[in-house]
């Protein structure tokens, strides 16, 4: 069977179009079901199950409901208990109709387990990058006590969706011995029933003295010109518009304006957990993604009133790009553009701090990294593999293809070890400051002298046992000698930088490469290429890739 772009003839006739009512989520049946549904840990659906970033899922599906939560968090609870993490835990929430409920629960748990727990001030959002902030200020110079966190968030995800992550100590998204632990543990306390919960009604959590505010907005806030040149931005008068897709950060961008004194219009601060305010995304669903350009036709229509747009999404750990002269930035190009950027205006920065890209990320990255003299440190999916290297700046910069990245304060001390849409964001203007040009215009310079890329993203139907066996992949079982009439320079099924799974397969030549990797959430598998030959060779690499994979998995079923 032919692989199928989501940017082809999937493409939903709503795309790009405001949504339209008969699309929007009932928050009230949703919230029902949160509460009233049961999930059965028998069915693998409605298991706990932690992807890249969390769990996820939705209480229509019964794939996040309150036994979810109540069993996650009491698996922390003994997580924590069992290596000795005995500080406060930041708890952040964003703007998902689920978060709430979902808060809520876990406050019943992590009260009744005796956890002192930092909400926000005055009940306020708390952006994913802000918890980590906040968990790396209070472990700082500390060897016990030690923090940890959680954020309640499905991130870009559709609106009926919920979501939980688990930060430990050193801030960034937990690794996967961690939420392996949680998962297991977590699964045993839902097939046992619930029983092994701690918990107490919310009111009396809220009384128990475990329970503290914590003002998250202006901690961060008012660090943020460490890790970006405010004084910049503010001197050169660039023009700025932000559109927080009703995100945790809708009033963190104010405040940073008034702060810093920025010429920063803050397009729209509605809040509303049905996000009827968005444009629908390339497949008919609501997703607050700002790397999408079906998604951000509101803020692409409105560029020519600023030097510089951007957005965030829900959780406001991914950043959107749009330039006056180029409208939306792809993700990878930006990525290039912060590092070319960011290794040359930061003296300060350590000689030996190294570029982290995943594996499916451009390879204009080892372009610029090649250019720079940098060393690059290539790892499988997942913002977690870079947690270490920024807490000990042995990184400078860690990125993703998926609009996610997070950097070293201007001195080289680490500012967060999650993603970070709000710092890419605002670099965006300070580059445009200090260059006199805009990212998209910087990026063009890059491709000048470095070559131009052409990819795409394909996806085709996958068995689970085919998915499996995709997982497994040894590269001796990848024959091919060349891929697109180029010699294969390596078969890849661990990451170079680090020696982990990629959970799939790799394959690099000269001018192209492509990965394939299995869904963690649907029957498909999906392959990412690129080629620096254009797009006749794109095609050809995309072609081959489909035969390696197939051959590779014995067939179709």
């Amino acid at each position: 069977m032919k692989p199928s772009a989501p940017d082809t003839p999937e493409i939903s006739p709503l795309a790009g179009k405001p949504a339209p009512a008969d699309i929007l989520c009932n928050i009230a049946r949703l919230v029902t079901a949160y509460y009233s549904e049961t999930p059965d840990p028998e069915i693998a659906s409605q298991r706990v199950a932690f992807g890249t970033s969390g769990h996820r899922g939705s209480s229509f599906e019964r794939s996040f409901n309150e036994a979810h939560v109540l069993a996650i968090t009491q698996a922390i609870c003994l997580y924590r208990k069992r290596h000795g993490t005995s500080g406060p835990l930041y708890l952040g929430i964003d703007t998902h109709a689920l978060s709430e409920p979902a808060s809520n629960s876990a406050l019943e748990v992590l009260a009744a387990n005796g956890v002192q727990v930092m909400i926000a001030a005055g009940g306020e959002y708390t952006p994913t990058p802000a918890v980590s902030h906040a968990i790396l200020t209070h472990n700082r110079r500390r060897r016990s006590g030690l923090a940890d966190g959680i954020v309640v968030t499905p991130s870009h995800n559709p609106p009926d969706n919920g979501g939980f992550k688990y930060n430990p100590s050193n801030g960034g998204p937990a690794d996967t011995r961690i939420t392996g632990w949680i998962e297991d543990k977590a699964n045993e306390i839902l097939r046992g029933g619930l029983k092994a919960v701690r918990r107490m009604p919310l009111e009396r959590a809220l009384r128990s003295g475990t329970i503290h505010r914590h003002d998250y907005l202006h901690a961060y806030v008012h660090d943020l010109d460490r890790v970006v040149d405010m004084d910049a931005i503010r001197g050169s008068r660039v023009r700025m518009g932000v559109d927080p897709l009703g995100g945790a950060g809708v009033h963190y961008w104010p405040a940073i304006a008034e702060h810093y004194r920025l010429d920063l219009d803050v397009i729209s601060q509605t809040v509303d957990a049905t996000f009827r305010f968005m444009t629908v995304d390339w497949d008919g669903k609501i997703r607050m993604d700002p790397s999408s350009p079906y998604a951000m036709q509101g803020l692409i229509g409105a560029r020519k009133r600023y030097d510089i747009a951007y957005a965030c999404d829900t959780d406001h750990d991914r950043h959107g790009i749009v330039t006056r002269s180029a409208g939306l930035l792809a993700p990878n190009d930006y990525l290039a553009v912060m590092i070319g950027y960011l290794f040359s205006y930061r003296p300060r920065w350590s000689a030996a701090a190294a570029v982290g890209k995943t594996v499916v990320s451009t390879q204009m990255i080892d372009r610029v990294c090649s250019r720079l003299g940098r060393r690059l440190y290539e790892v499988p999916v997942g913002f977690k593999w870079f947690a270490s290297g920024l807490q000990d700046g042995t990184l400078g910069f860690g990125g993703e293809e998926s609009a996610g990245a997070s950097f070293l304060r201007r001195d080289g001390s680490v500012w967060t070890t999650d993603k970070d849409g709000l710092v890419p964001a605002l670099l965006s203007a300070e580059m445009t400051a200090r260059c006199g040009r805009d990212p998209a215009e910087l990026y063009q310079a890059i491709e000048n002298s470095c070559g131009k890329p052409y990819a795409d993203r394909l996806q085709a139907p996958a068995t689970p046992a085919q998915k499996d066996r995709l997982l497994k992949l040894d590269a001796r079982q990848v024959r091919s000698t060349t891929l697109a009439g180029e010699p294969v320079q390596a078969v890849l099924t661990r990451a170079p930088g680090n020696g982990a799974p990629i959970g799939g397969l790799k394959v690099v030549a000269g001018h192209g490469w492509f990965a394939a990797r299995p869904s963690g959430t649907e029957d498909i598998y999906k392959i990412y290429a690129e080629s620096f030959r254009g797009k006749a060779h794109l095609r050809d690499i995309l072609q081959q890739a489909q035969d390696i994979v197939d051959r590779a998995l014995g067939g179709r079923a």
